[in-house]
């Protein structure tokens, strides 16, 4: 992948973040959230760091589930993201700050537990980003997140990139299938965490959840304008990002009807001891 795709499946700001915040954490994030913020709680720590922490959905989900005396960080590498996050009120304190996964601005051996939900597909350099998050974890520490798995056990996300490749075939917006459905090999996570010095065999947990939306259109336009899909669909000639998004609309209802959707979302919960 190179650094011009890195950068723009990585770019979310605009308008994305609040459509993100008003479409996508109920119908994608918010279960998963409610899952990851349990296991956090019983590992009984007394400092969290989140990173990747988009609009907060994680964190407020720990927000609820954590003792009150358990301190948040919670980080994002979007500001844009993070000041969408703080418009949301929030039953205890959080520190919010904007901060590169990769260059952590944290002392070594800070936090008991760093969590990241669906944030490690974004990280450039995923070994880079797991050692630093060893580093900053205390002896006994753990890192623990959650990929996306494989596109085909998503169907939101697959029949809307099927509709988009028959759309621009001449050149596909393959963002949903390049990633975030694109890191969920074991193995591949497995040697990345090893080579990050995490010397523990990765624990790993495939979670399979239902997404529910009220109509087609709401989950078109939740994928298409409110993720980092829109730059794809943007950047590209013989379909506005509107027509676009009714394309996807259309493929949507014809497989799951136009109302009351409800399909297959799968992730892979992953534990590493420090």
């Amino acid at each position: 992948m190179n650094t011009d795709t890195l950068r723009t499946d990585a770019n979310f700001a605009g308008q994305i973040p609040e459509l993100y915040e008003r479409l996508l954490v109920p119908m994608l994030f918010a279960p998963y959230a409610t899952d990851i913020a349990a296991r956090a709680a019983a590992l009984g720590p007394s400092r969290v760091l989140e990173t990747a922490a988009g609009t907060g959905a994680l964190t407020r989900a720990m927000a609820r589930t954590l003792p009150a005396h358990v301190e948040i960080v919670a980080t994002d590498l979007n500001q844009a993201m993070l000041d969408r996050a703080a418009t949301t009120p929030i039953e205890r304190a959080v520190t919010w700050r904007q901060a590169n996964a990769l260059q952590l601005p944290f002392d070594d051996a800070s936090f008991d537990i760093v969590i990241c939900q669906f944030g490690a597909m974004f990280f450039p350099d995923k070994p880079a980003a797991f050692a630093q998050a060893r580093r900053v974890l205390r002896p006994g520490g753990a890192l623990l997140f959650n990929v996306w798995d494989r596109i085909e056990d998503n169907e939101f996300a697959g029949t809307i990139t099927d509709a988009l490749s028959r759309l621009f075939p001449a050149d596909p917006p393959l963002f949903m299938k390049r990633t975030p459905h694109g890191y969920f090999d074991r193995q591949a996570i497995s040697r990345d965490l090893a080579s990050a010095g995490f010397d523990a065999t990765p624990r790993f947990e495939t979670v399979t959840r239902r997404s529910r939306a009220s109509s087609a259109r709401e989950v078109a336009l939740a994928y298409c304008q409110g993720t980092p899909l829109r730059n794809e669909i943007e950047s590209r000639t013989g379909a506005s990002l509107d027509e676009a998004t009714s394309v996807c609309a259309e493929a949507l209802a014809a497989r799951f009807g136009t109302n009351a959707l409800d399909g297959k979302i799968q992730a892979h919960v992953v534990a590493a001891s420090r």
